[in-house]
């Protein structure tokens, strides 16, 4: 679907361009924006390497384990129809943690493997539980403490202070993740759904 949505945006330009009598346009447009995605990409990979070098040593370091024994008390209580010692536990709160950390590279096995062990315990096997939904509320509306990637496409962009977005990224993020808890908190109570 999103193929076709660029197709039509992208011949819809090339004809308007050439109703209006501005094909030059069109050909000039892709080589600026050529040359300026190949500036941004090489000045994303700097700064991206760095963060992933910091995400690796927060790895290595325990940061991320420590994050997530920290997160385990709350966590416990979102879930309650997933065991403490349940590998679905684990796999949800070093997800939570990589997320927190700005490390989606690293949250994202996490949260599939979370998923698959979350199915062991789903009693109905073609629906998503209760605890699979708000473990998918959570990982989209994650609170991001370190918004690696914002920082640096505004390092490639030539940001005078890329790192000016810490402070609103958390709360923004910290609302999305209240906002998300909320939802899922009132369609658990008022959806009707069995205990799954």
């Amino acid at each position: 679907m999103v193929n076709a949505v660029w197709l039509v945006l992208l011949v819809g330009g090339i004809v308007a361009s050439a109703l209006q009598g501005n094909v030059g346009g069109v050909t000039q447009a892709v080589v600026s924006g050529s040359e300026k995605a190949v500036e941004v990409a090489f000045g994303f990979i700097g700064i991206m390497s760095l963060w992933l070098g910091m995400a690796k040593i927060a790895e290595a370091s325990g940061l991320m384990q420590g994050l997530a024994r920290l997160m385990a008390p709350l966590v416990s209580r979102l879930f309650p129809g997933v065991p403490a010692d349940h590998p679905a536990m684990g796999n949800m709160l070093m997800n939570m943690a990589a997320n927190m950390l700005g490390m989606g590279g690293a949250a994202t096995p996490f949260g599939l493997k979370a998923m698959q062990e979350l199915q062991t315990l789903n009693p109905r096997k073609d629906q998503a539980s209760r605890d699979m939904i708000t473990f998918l509320a959570i990982n989209t509306a994650s609170i991001n403490l370190v918004p690696a990637t914002m920082i640096a496409l505004r390092v490639a962009a030539g940001s005078t202070h890329p790192a000016e977005i810490v402070g609103p990224t958390i709360f923004a993020t910290s609302v999305a993740f209240l906002v998300a808890i909320t939802v899922d908190r009132l369609f658990r109570r008022y959806a009707g759904q069995g205990d799954s």
